[in-house]
């Protein structure tokens, strides 16, 4: 079994995470992993703290012997270099669209920096490093991954018809992720309307995992039900507020006859959709096809025009308390999408095809890819 614990605050020491159940064998190329927590800070209308403060880098503490993983736990740690946590004041006014009140109520906290510091979007970086071991571990298995934005503030991208190999071009020369370029420059333009009014916006993204094999997941009980797993860990990402797969909220405007991946076999290559409706998945299951997710993130709650609030000591309504903040991060929200994905997948291959080492691994996988062709 695959899991993962994290910990650390915003302005903490660190943040450090321990990865339990990677089989010996896999190569843990450190520059890939580092890479993935930039790509984490990248995006038009990130804040400078992005550019400057959090140029993250990990270290590994154990795990890794000779850049080859041992089958003893990751420990991993991503210095802070901004920390300050003991010295920062105290704040009693709740953001809306935080973490701060509720946090504030349900743990008996008068001071909301109690409360911020762990549900800052700083803990993201935990989760990119994460997913990059998993990444690269799904790599011997020839699956790869990618997120590109295909909305802000209602600027649609139209990336239909695009190969995964023609959309990983486009968003590498894309300052937003955006595969569109035309619709990448009305973003911006959008952004940067948002940004002179002092609020931030939203959009969403959508993730696509190439190379997965048939059978992952299960329909036997609702925990091990693949689409579930994706959804719930997706979700939990800061301000995501809505996942779909496939055609996702599609489907209720449509016919059964327009909806459902229709089956044929051939001969030489064995069963295959001409569609992909289903997203990859269908009954908790991976199909075969391509795993087709989207995300929606809400605006970033911290408004360099504050919204109103009330004190939590003194109940006098106020401006709530401006921290630090980006207009919008949803290129980088789909970075640390990916890493979740990554990690379900990882979970979900060595479910299946699990043991102690790489080597058996790939064995094990390679016995079911035959029985899949001589099925």
């Amino acid at each position: 079994m695959l899991r993962y614990l994290d910990a650390g605050e915003s302005h903490g020491k660190c943040l450090v995470a321990i990865l339990e159940g990677m089989p010996a064998g896999v190569k843990i190329d450190e520059k890939f992993i580092n890479n993935e927590l930039a790509r984490r800070l990248k995006g038009y209308g990130r804040s400078d703290r992005a550019k400057s403060i959090e140029e993250d880098k990990i270290e590994i503490l154990s795990g890794v012997r000779k850049g080859i993983t041992l089958a003893s736990p990751i420990a991993i740690r991503i210095e802070n270099k901004d920390f300050k946590i003991d010295t920062l004041e105290k704040v009693t006014k709740p953001r809306p669209g935080h973490a701060d009140l509720a946090g504030a109520l349900k743990y008996n906290q008068k001071d909301i920096r109690n409360i911020l510091e762990r549900a800052s979007a700083r803990e993201t970086a935990s989760r990119v490093a994460i997913g990059a071991i998993c990444k690269l571990f799904l790599s011997e298995f020839n699956v790869r991954i990618l997120s590109h934005v295909i909305n802000i503030g209602g600027v649609e991208a139209h990336t239909g018809g695009l190969s995964f190999e023609e959309i990983q071009e486009k968003i590498a020369r894309s300052s937003l992720n955006c595969a569109d370029k035309t619709a990448e420059k009305l973003m911006i333009e959008e952004i940067n309307k948002i940004k002179q009014a002092k609020d931030t916006i939203g959009g969403s993204f959508e993730i696509i995992t190439e190379g997965v094999t048939a059978g992952l997941g299960s329909h036997v009980h609702y925990d091990r039900k693949l689409d579930g797993r994706l959804a719930g860990g997706l979700m939990s990402i800061q301000a995501i507020k809505g996942v779909e797969i496939g055609l996702g909220f599609e489907v209720a405007k449509k016919s059964g006859s327009q909806v459902h991946d229709q089956i044929y076999y051939d001969k030489r290559g064995g069963f295959y959709y001409k569609t992909n409706n289903a997203g990859g998945i269908e009954g908790g299951m991976t199909n075969g096809n391509p795993i087709i997710i989207k995300c929606a993130m809400k605006p970033i709650p911290t408004l360099m025009s504050p919204m109103d609030s009330v004190d939590i000591e003194t109940k006098r309504s106020f401006k709530a308390q401006i921290e630090r903040s980006d207009v919008i991060a949803v290129p980088a929200a789909g970075v640390v999408a990916e890493g979740h994905v990554a990690y379900e997948l990882a979970r979900a291959y060595l479910e299946k095809f699990g043991g102690d080492s790489l080597e058996e691994t790939k064995r094990n996988f390679a016995s079911y890819t035959k029985q899949l062709k001589e099925f």
